[in-house]
């Protein structure tokens, strides 16, 4: 299948899950994204775990600009207050607009799970068609010496336990927002 294939194959599978799904170039995009979309929803407050110090600079530049607090790790101790944060996707899944991280990290863990809006980058290279198509990733990452911690998520968390009604945000983010970047990653 052809990258532009699973590319719109992807989102629209993500988008039936009510992920927002967008199209980037680079990682300045991506900021502009993320620091727009928080002061949009009235947010304070964006994490982002697991960046390289360049892009690091570049977040904590936009958000200082626009009056956002960047909270540094560890962030167990703003654990209760993260609005947004931003993350790199490890791979996508195609067939079911599916995000697949590893959350081997605890920072990563607490952004993704008790942030109020997810904002996921997942550059277009890591899209695969199928689960079936990450099999030999997974093998090689679940027969390694250290502990595994493999997320997959497909959209916002929700539940109808309750009564069946559905509730949006009970385990984690109201919001997911996948942004597929076309460009390189740096």
């Amino acid at each position: 299948m052809q990258r532009s294939d699973l590319i719109l194959k992807m989102k629209d599978n993500a988008e039936k899950v009510q992920t927002v799904v967008s199209i980037i170039e680079n990682f300045k995009a991506a900021v502009q994204y993320v620091v727009a979309l928080t002061k949009h929803q009235g947010g304070k407050t964006l994490a982002a775990p697991d960046l390289t110090a360049s892009e690091l600079d570049l977040l904590k530049n936009h958000c200082e600009k626009e009056g956002l607090t960047f909270l540094a790790v560890p962030l167990r101790a703003h654990a209760d207050n993260i609005h947004t944060a931003l993350t790199y996707a490890d791979w996508g899944i195609a067939e079911t607009g599916t995000l697949v991280m590893d959350a081997c990290s605890e920072n990563l863990r607490i952004a993704t799970m008790l942030s109020d809006i997810h904002v996921a980058v997942l550059p277009a290279e890591k899209i695969k068609p199928t689960s079936e198509a990450l099999e030999n990733k997974l093998n090689e990452k679940l027969k390694g010496n250290s502990a595994s911690y493999t997320a997959f998520i497909t959209g916002a968390s929700r539940t109808a336990d309750v009564e069946r009604v559905l509730a949006i945000g009970v385990h984690g983010p109201i919001e997911l927002h996948i942004l597929i970047m076309e460009g390189p990653t740096e």
